[in-house]
């Protein structure tokens, strides 16, 4: 009994140590080759969890999942989403005072759909559309009260139409 207790825990052991295993390690402590995500000094991409600035999930050394990043006082810098290394659903900016900066959605990698700016005083700044990665429609610029700017038409990502002139 007591050789079946002691191989047990000594499977229990090996299987804590292994490099397989996942693991929480600081953004400083990766490096990136050939896209994927790597500990120092290792040849295997990451598996585990990333804690501190950056706060996420490597799968085989490409992010995975929800990601969020803080500014330098502590506020809130950013919510991502990744599937298999490329952006990927709802992701969200904000100002280091805690306003909404930016939103926008991926998809495969892609910007797609409404994309919107916003000023430090939570007033919008530019809203557009976005398919497949590049403009597409029509997108406005407005000041920090709020007033209309200007505005741009695309096609495809190329300005079709300007409102005042290009």
């Amino acid at each position: 009994m007591k050789h079946i207790t002691t191989l047990i825990t000594i499977l229990f052991i090996s299987l804590l140590s292994s490099p397989s295993w996942s693991q929480t390690v600081s953004w400083d402590d990766l490096v990136e080759r050939n896209d994927l995500y790597y500990k120092k000094f290792t040849d295997t991409p990451f598996t585990g969890e990333v804690n501190g600035e950056w706060n996420g999930e490597f799968k085989n050394g490409k992010r995975q999942g929800s990601w969020v990043r803080y500014h330098e006082n502590g506020q809130l810098f950013s919510k991502e989403y990744f599937k298999d290394g490329k952006e990927d659903g709802l992701w969200e900016f904000y100002h280091d005072n805690g306003q909404l900066s930016e939103t926008v959605k991926y998809k495969d990698g892609f910007k797609y759909g409404l994309w919107r700016v916003y000023h430090n005083n939570g007033k919008l700044w530019v809203k557009g559309n976005y398919k497949d990665g590049k403009e597409e429609g029509h997108f406005e610029n407005f000041d920090n009260s709020g007033k209309f700017l200007s505005s741009r038409t695309y096609k495809n990502g190329v300005v079709i139409k300007c409102r005042p002139s290009c």
